[in-house]
């Protein structure tokens, strides 16, 4: 018993502590009704690297996405932008993102949002059409940040 209670707690300390020797940080933001429980992290903050899990922009309220395709972009990016902050980081951290958008039709619409969130240089970046996704959603939102 005593071994096993030794074997968790270095598996526990493996798992939490990033590959340079950095405890992890797993970052959970507010979510809509319905979403509490899922099982992955907003995002996972190892030493000065922030991965960002998809986010997809559904509103909290009506727990779909919103009619304007602006409005849910919007609504997509100020949730990327809440992760990357509760990280300690600001957007010009981002150094890659990639938006999954069931309609390609919506490239420019969503630019006209997205560009609004960064200053100076943009991160790289995939525009990825796909056929469906979560909850309805038209654009999903995943990337990678590194601070300064």
């Amino acid at each position: 018993m005593k071994l096993a209670k030794i074997v968790a707690g270095v598996l526990f300390l493996v798992f939490c502590v990033g590959a340079n020797g950095a405890e992890r940080k797993y970052i959970l933001t507010p979510r809509p009704p319905g979403t509490q429980d899922l099982p992955f992290s907003d995002g996972v903050l190892d030493g000065n690297t922030l991965y960002i899990a998809g986010h997809i922009g559904i509103d909290s309220k009506t727990g779909q996405p919103p009619v304007s395709p602006e409005d849910e972009a919007r609504l997509v990016m100020d949730m990327t932008k809440q992760t990357v902050e509760s990280a300690g980081m600001s957007m010009d951290d981002v150094v890659s993102i990639q938006i999954f958008c069931t309609d390609l039709k919506l490239y420019e619409t969503f630019n006209a949002v997205y560009k609004t969130y960064f200053h100076g240089k943009f991160p790289a970046r995939a525009f990825i059409g796909t056929n469906k996704l979560l909850r309805d959603g038209r654009f999903e939102v995943t990337g990678v940040a590194v601070k300064k």
